[in-house]
């Protein structure tokens, strides 16, 4: 992908979909109702999930964004979930640092990780598939 300035880009110029086979396990959050509902099947849910709380104006959760994206390819059996605290205010109101990564399992959150780097998160996916 390139060494491109992500920040102020947006979600979708971030991640780049070559192929609609692909990243078929990655959703994002548009807005608090689609998180509201996100959260909710991953509630009623036996199927691992990871939910990537960042923020447009974090560099950080700039630079790890399109690894997220791409590190869905590798672990189909987990579904990833981005969600811009600015764009789900009420319903990321808990969020204290960007990125966090939240994992879950048979409807419970099992693990969260705050910061980035890609082998530490793939390390943690790794855990969680």
């Amino acid at each position: 992908m390139g060494e491109e300035n992500w920040i102020g880009k947006g979600v979708m110029s971030i991640i780049r979909k070559e192929d609609d086979n692909k990243l078929s396990n990655f959703k994002t959050a548009s807005n608090d109702e689609d998180l509201t509902n996100i959260l909710h099947t991953i509630h009623s849910s036996k199927f691992p999930a990871v939910i990537n709380y960042g923020a447009s104006w974090c560099s950080v959760c700039s630079k790890i964004l399109p690894s997220f994206s791409t590190l869905s390819n590798d672990f189909p059996n987990l579904s990833f979930i981005y969600a811009d605290i600015d764009e789900c205010p009420e319903t990321t109101q808990h969020i204290r640092y960007t990125p966090t990564f939240q994992f879950f399992r048979d409807g419970q959150k099992v693990d969260e990780m705050y910061g980035a780097g890609e082998e530490r998160l793939r390390d943690r996916l790794w855990l969680h598939s």
